[in-house]
């Protein structure tokens, strides 16, 4: 299962889980391909513009990722560039003195294939469990089709709009203290 998402755009939106097992148990029915066990810790840097985040698997498997997305709930566009790298640590560490780094988010990450949808079940330490949902885009199609689709995965996996949340993790985790 690739789960690089080495597309450029995706619509993805994030929703608290009232009962993880509840939406893996219907995601699991709904699968293609899954689950993928994934541990990440997520360093994110200053940057003027989007957010960059250094995404460590283990000591030699990490990727850079840029992106940029509105910080609204629901499902939203998000564009991407991804650089794997096999020194995370040292990425990190030059990464950190030349940008400074804003903070860190770890997480376990459960994934499932629907068709072209990636579904991460994730427990994010400090904040609790949380589905995300990232309809990947050919090139060239309109958001408006990804959003669809994202709608329609979210009835399907019980998630509701009051579970709807905006920003990243690493916002979450700044506004909890």
């Amino acid at each position: 299962m690739s789960v690089d998402g080495r597309g450029t755009r995706n619509v993805e939106c994030k929703a608290r889980a009232r009962d993880l097992a509840a939406v893996e148990s219907r995601a699991a029915r709904l699968a293609t391909q899954g689950p993928l066990d994934l541990e990440q810790d997520d360093t994110f840097f200053a940057t003027a513009t989007g957010r960059l985040k250094l995404r460590q698997f283990s000591a030699e498997r990490g990727e850079l990722i840029f992106y940029q997305r509105p910080d609204t709930d629901g499902p939203r566009l998000s564009s991407y560039v991804l650089a794997p790298t096999t020194a995370p640590a040292s990425l990190r560490e030059a990464l950190g003195r030349a940008l400074g780094i804003v903070g860190r988010v770890v997480k376990r990450r459960r994934v499932y294939l629907v068709g072209r949808t990636r579904v991460h079940l994730d427990r994010v330490e400090g904040l609790g469990d949380f589905v995300e949902i990232e309809v990947v885009l050919a090139a060239g199609e309109p958001a408006a089709d990804g959003e669809t689709e994202a709608r329609r995965l979210m009835q399907s996996l019980g998630i509701r709009d009051e579970d709807l949340v905006a920003g990243a993790y690493l916002d979450l985790l700044s506004r909890s203290g």
